[in-house]
């Protein structure tokens, strides 16, 4: 894939990274942010993550690969999206890949194709930490997954001609809003990427809102999917590790990743059902593991209600305590919910579920997954607002399995193969 870059591009990123805007924002930054450091941030930060502390502090080991492709991926969802193009990176050249959370860096241990000293945690984004990571570090180009825009970061990388890029960028028109103050500030930040690889045309309509040159941004599509096209196969090659999860022939459902708001919601559906099924099951994994005792609780009139960590033979309700296993759960359910949809949270991933044929309901708020509306046009996902809908929409996944899982492949042909579109732009500036 060539993509030259035009001298239009060229000359607005120039013009982007000159005006005072943007250069008076980051002279307000950097002195922020320091100054956050140098007076007692940083003894509070110590407390909170006292794990990877020296690497967010820019300090490595030895064991760090130098003068390799850097990627960054703030925790599990983006980690799983890095994974293909990792993948594809590898076969080329070095890579390391660092995260924030812990949740992320234990995904990447059990999913990423890297060596322990292959991944790292990534520093925190003031001059001293940044500068000295990548004196240490001197990276042949950075990938940021996502979101990730790290002012100090893109600044640093841009001055030392360090390639960066976006890679499976999302933003929404909502989001995009809440940079357009100050969007001279953003416009720069964003303009030190050589490219912005994103998602959807519509995620490309929101950079071009913020002034970021058209030439920069290619629609590449979604890596998440590589993703978990490479999670399913794997699968299949062993036993199914959830499948006494279902008892006999009783419905079992599943709603993932499901914020505070939410669980009330599901529990009714839940009631709604058993009226008529009464030996129908259901699984809830939190998006937070650390709520899980919370959901226990609410969970508690309507059933046996165990931790998943443990199961006894009798349970009704089974609440996830874990994370790295939604993702195999969701190919048992007989219909799935997502979470963070009947929340103003943007949703969470509606083609984990799909992928397996599992007919997939979510909330209205949908706006970080803007494939929902096509998804849904296809019958590969269903839109609900209560409990009432969501019981009724699950109930008639009973009867419709076969079409759900036709509407489903229908979708997944029409998508993947953004992580190696990725690369392809990406090597032609690394290698």
């Amino acid at each position: 894939m060539e993509l030259p870059t035009s001298s239009d591009a060229l000359a607005q990123s120039h013009e982007a990274l000159e005006a005072w805007p943007y250069r008076l924002g980051m002279s307000f930054y950097r002195a922020g942010i320091t100054a956050f450091f140098a007076g007692g941030g940083l003894s509070r930060l110590k407390k909170k993550y006292k794990v990877g502390l020296e690497n967010r502090m820019g300090l490595f080991g030895a064991e760090v690969p130098k003068n390799a492709l850097w990627v960054h991926a703030v925790s599990v969802g983006e980690v799983q999206s890095a994974l293909p193009l990792i993948e594809a990176a590898q076969k080329k050249l070095p890579c390391f890949l660092s995260t924030v959370t812990t949740t992320g860096r234990e995904m990447a241990e059990k999913l990423a194709p890297l060596k322990r000293g292959e991944m790292i945690y990534s520093p925190w984004d003031t001059p001293r930490f940044v500068g000295r990571a990548l004196d240490t570090l001197a990276p042949r180009a950075y990938v940021a997954m996502e979101t990730e825009r790290w002012p100090v970061m893109l600044a640093e990388l841009h001055a030392r001609g360090i390639p960066a890029f976006l890679v499976n960028g999302r933003l929404s028109a909502e989001s995009a809003k809440k940079l357009r103050w100050p969007q001279g500030f953003w416009r720069g930040v964003l303009c030190c990427f050589d490219r912005l690889m994103v998602r959807f045309e519509s995620d490309k309509e929101a950079f071009l809102s913020l002034g970021v040159p058209e030439g920069k941004i290619v629609v590449t599509g979604d890596c998440k999917i590589d993703a978990m096209l490479a999670r399913k196969a794997a699968m299949a090659e062993r036993k199914q590790p959830w499948a006494h999860l279902k008892k006999g022939n009783a419905p079992l459902f599943l709603a993932g990743s499901t914020h505070a708001g939410e669980d009330e919601v599901i529990l009714e559906a839940f009631a709604k059902i058993r009226a008529t099924h009464p030996e129908t099951r259901l699984i809830i994994a939190p998006r937070h593991p650390q709520r899980a005792l919370y959901v226990v609780a609410k969970a508690l009139p309507y059933g046996n209600v165990d931790l998943f960590t443990n199961l006894t033979p009798d349970w009704d309700i089974a609440v996830v305590d874990k994370i790295g296993i939604l993702f195999e759960l969701y190919a048992v359910a007989d219909a799935a919910f997502v979470g963070g949809s009947l929340v103003p949270k943007g949703g969470q991933n509606l083609m984990e579920p799909a992928l397996f044929g599992t007919q997939t309901t979510h909330g209205p708020n949908m706006g970080n997954f803007p494939d929902a509306e096509r998804m849904d046009a296809l019958g590969a996902a269903h839109t609900v607002h209560n409990a009432t809908q969501l019981a009724k929409t699950w109930l008639r996944a009973l009867e419709t399995g076969a079409k759900t899982r036709q509407a489903c492949e229908k979708y997944f042909a029409s998508v993947g193969g953004a992580a190696l579109r990725s690369w392809d732009v990406i090597k032609d500036f690394a290698q």
